[in-house]
Parts: C-alpha cells; sequence; structure tokens
C-alpha cells in the first residue's frame, strides 16, 4: 500500500468515527445529579432506557455550578452531538446564547420553552398529576390539614402547588393546606436537611400528609415524614419504594418519556413546543406494592373518576402558569 493509500485511508475512517459521533446524543443533568431520586433522575432513565433498548451511545454530565450550563451546551455542539437535552428550566438564558451558534444542531429543553428553530421545548401539565394526589392527600389525612414543600420559589413550582390545592380542596373542601418553598436560588433543589426542617415544622401544625415537589430537598423531606410515621407524597419520579408504608403515592413526571423520545428522533428531533400531561401519559400517579395498602379503593376511584374528568375536559384544572394566580390557596 502505497503512503498515500494509506494517508486517505486514515482520513476515511477519521470520517466515520466523526460521522458516528454525529448521531450521538447528549443530555445535560441539572444541579442536584442524575441520582437525586426525583427529576434529573427520570431523565437518567429514559437515556438509559434508550440506550439499552437500541444498543446506542451517549454522553452526559452532572453540573456542579451555574457557570458550567453554556460551557457544557458548547461542547457537545462543538464535539457533534445530536440531540443535545438538557434538564430544567435555569438552562433557558445558556441556550438562547448557544442555539443559533449551531444552527445543526437540534437541542430539547424541558420545563420551558425557548423560541428558536433547532430547539424542542417539552413542558408538562404538572397541575393535573398534582390535583390528583391532592385528592388523595386529603381523602388520606386524619387532622383535614396537609402540607406541601416545593423547591425554590418559582412559578412553575407554583404550579404544583396551586394543582394540589385544587385537588385538596376538591375532596374536602374545608381542608387546610399549608404550604412553604424552600428558597429562591438553585440551591432550594438540592438542601435535603432544610426540607426534613420544613417537614417537621408543617407537622407541628398538624400536618399529616406532605407533598414534596423540591428535587433532592425532597428526599429530606420524605425521610422526615416518614420518621415521624406519617405520610408523604413524592414527585417525578416514582419514589414509594424510599419509605414503604409511609409514601402515599407520587405524582409521576414521564420526563423520562421526554427524553427518550428525543433521543429516539436522533438529528431528525421535531422542534418547537411539546406539552404532556395526562391525556398523552406524560403526567400519572403511582400505585404499586409499596403503596397498596395505603390507598384505599374509595380513594382509588376517587382519583381515577378526576383522572377521567380531567382527560375529557369535565374537570380544568386551574394551571398557574397561565396568570400567575390560584383560585383557591
Amino acid at each position: 500500500m502505497t503512503l498515500m493509500k494509506k494517508i486517505l485511508g486514515a482520513t476515511a475512517a477519521l470520517a466515520l468515527s466523526a460521522g458516528a459521533a454525529l448521531a450521538d446524543p447528549a443530555i445535560i443533568y441539572d444541579l442536584g445529579g442524575k441520582f437525586d431520586k426525583s427529576f434529573n433522575q427520570a431523565a437518567h432513565e429514559g437515556a438509559e432506557r434508550w440506550a439499552k433498548e437500541t444498543g446506542g451511545t451517549y454522553k452526559d454530565v452532572e453540573l456542579q455550578s451555574e457557570a458550567q450550563r453554556e460551557q457544557a451546551l458548547r461542547r457537545f455542539a462543538e464535539a457533534g452531538f445530536n440531540p443535545v437535552v438538557m434538564t430544567g428550566f435555569a438552562f433557558a438564558s445558556s441556550l438562547e446564547k448557544v442555539a443559533p451558534d449551531y444552527p445543526d444542531t437540534k437541542f430539547a429543553i424541558i420545563d420551558m420553552v425557548v423560541d428558536q428553530p433547532n430547539v424542542r421545548s417539552v413542558v408538562f401539565k404538572e397541575h393535573e398529576g398534582s390535583y390528583l394526589v391532592g385528592i388523595m392527600a386529603a381523602m388520606a389525612s386524619k387532622t383535614g390539614t396537609v402540607g406541601f414543600i416545593g423547591g425554590m420559589d418559582i412559578p412553575l413550582i407554583r404550579k404544583f402547588a396551586c394543582g394540589y390545592v385544587q385537588g385538596v380542596k376538591a375532596a374536602n373542601p374545608n381542608a387546610t393546606v399549608i404550604q412553604n418553598m424552600t428558597g429562591t436560588t438553585p440551591a432550594a433543589w438540592n438542601d435535603p436537611v432544610k426540607g426534613a426542617e420544613l417537614a417537621k415544622a408543617q407537622m407541628a401544625q398538624g400536618a399529616d400528609v406532605i407533598y414534596a415537589a423540591a428535587g433532592g430537598t425532597g428526599v429530606g423531606v420524605l425521610q422526615a415524614v416518614a420518621d415521624a410515621g406519617k405520610l408523604a407524597i413524592g414527585v417525578d419520579s416514582n419514589q414509594n419504594y424510599l419509605h414503604p408504608g409511609n409514601i402515599l403515592t407520587s405524582m409521576l413526571k414521564r420526563v423520562d418519556v421526554a427524553v427518550y423520545n428525543a433521543f429516539k428522533t436522533g438529528p431528525e428531533l421535531e422542534t418547537g413546543i411539546h406539552v404532556l400531561g395526562l391525556a398523552d401519559g406524560g403526567i400519572d400517579y403511582a400505585m404499586d406494592e409499596y403503596n397498596k395498602d395505603l390507598v384505599t379503593p374509595e380513594m382509588l376511584k376517587a382519583v381515577e373518576d378526576a383522572k377521567a374528568g380531567i382527560i375529557s375536559g369535565e374537570i380544568e384544572v386551574h394551571d398557574y402558569m397561565s396568570d400567575n394566580s390560584c383560585p383557591v390557596e
């Protein structure tokens, strides 16, 4: 083989390897990491499901600071990964800067809308699922007082809270709902000690069922509630297994489906706004061997009736994000 043929062969091999990289997806997890037992972990499970089903490979990174968002997006785009998926609303400003610089790369952001031609924005109807678990909380409560603990105080988490209160009040108009947010910075997503403190304070006020929508902070909420022998409600991932007998249910937000679908479509990812709710299988509540003894047939019927009503349009759950207000508190 001549020297020129060797050079050409090496060049072809490099081109093939580069072409393979172009087909590989990538995912960037938000603060809290891919094993937060909640939002990020659901995203990780979607990526893993795609890899196992297809035999494909992907790259991922767990952020350690806010400053890494834009850097991570650019690094993956420069390397040819496509699509690049990110979990969380906090990526929005970085993506606004990065997406126009890489028009041939498809991006998918979960929990926020970014209006760029190469971006898929995936949002969920969290208020629908929160309404369902609110019904269950009110029916399971013995004191008539239930709680909600959110992570960072943003409209998205207020959306969870508002749906929850509507469900609680639908089942028991006289119920009291205590609400707390963990903080006003991204650190609020990963502070289980603060979550436990808030849970203890709510239980001291009579709350015997507490819904946590707080990412990694929620792990502390669930632990404190279980230690006190009360009931908690998980979020995003199915968290029933964490404390069998003390997790009433989990409000499922199928972030895994959003990631799986993006990876499966690959570089041909359809952009624009994609909304997932009860009717699309993107939102639900968890029933399994860990909570089956906690949910009575009456509770299950009430929740299933409400689920059918929401899907049919008979029941309309107010979306806090529509006007930043909640009709019941």
